[in-house]
């Protein structure tokens, strides 16, 4: 095995060296290094490189109307439903990482929210961000507790409302 990985090499003509531009007439890639003679393209600074450049003319991207707006601090919200909840064991209690590992929560979020959509017939104690308020009587009837993780005086001043 040793000897094997010792002879291990790239197939001919893999690695190519690499192409050393303006070193004399004799490489082949010397005085204009292969731009030609004058014009845009032989410029150092020719902007037709550029993604949206179209020689000139404004670009599509500037000659679209732009239109709405989108809010960069937007919380992003992870959903889970009360009826999603009844897989869990009764007396558990559930959190993010939970959720997570059910697969109920995917991805990046800022915030979990629980929604009243379904039913749920075990005592569980949920902990996450927020919770609509048909969710916490269906968790409280259940006989189950509600904790979450923004306080209450800033839900209600509407900072972490989702």
């Amino acid at each position: 095995m040793a000897d094997i990985l010792s002879k291990l090499q790239a197939p001919p003509g893999s690695n190519k060296p690499k192409t050393r531009v303006g070193r004399g007439l004799g490489s082949g890639l010397g005085k204009t290094c292969g731009r030609g003679q004058k014009g845009q393209k032989a410029r150092s600074t020719g902007r037709f490189s550029k993604r949206p450049f179209e020689g000139g003319q404004t670009t599509f991207q500037r000659r679209l109307p732009k239109r709405g707006f989108v809010n960069i601090f937007r919380a992003e919200v992870a959903i889970v439903n009360v009826g999603d909840l009844e897989r869990f064991d009764a007396g558990t209690t559930v959190d993010e990482t939970l959720l997570r590992a059910a697969r109920l929560v995917q991805g990046e979020c800022d915030k979990i929210k629980v929604l009243g959509e379904g039913d749920l017939t075990k005592s569980l104690t949920v902990t996450v961000h927020t919770f609509s308020k048909s969710a916490i009587e269906k968790i409280e009837k259940a006989g189950g507790k509600v904790v979450s993780l923004i306080p209450p005086e800033a839900q209600e001043s509407g900072e972490a409302s989702a």
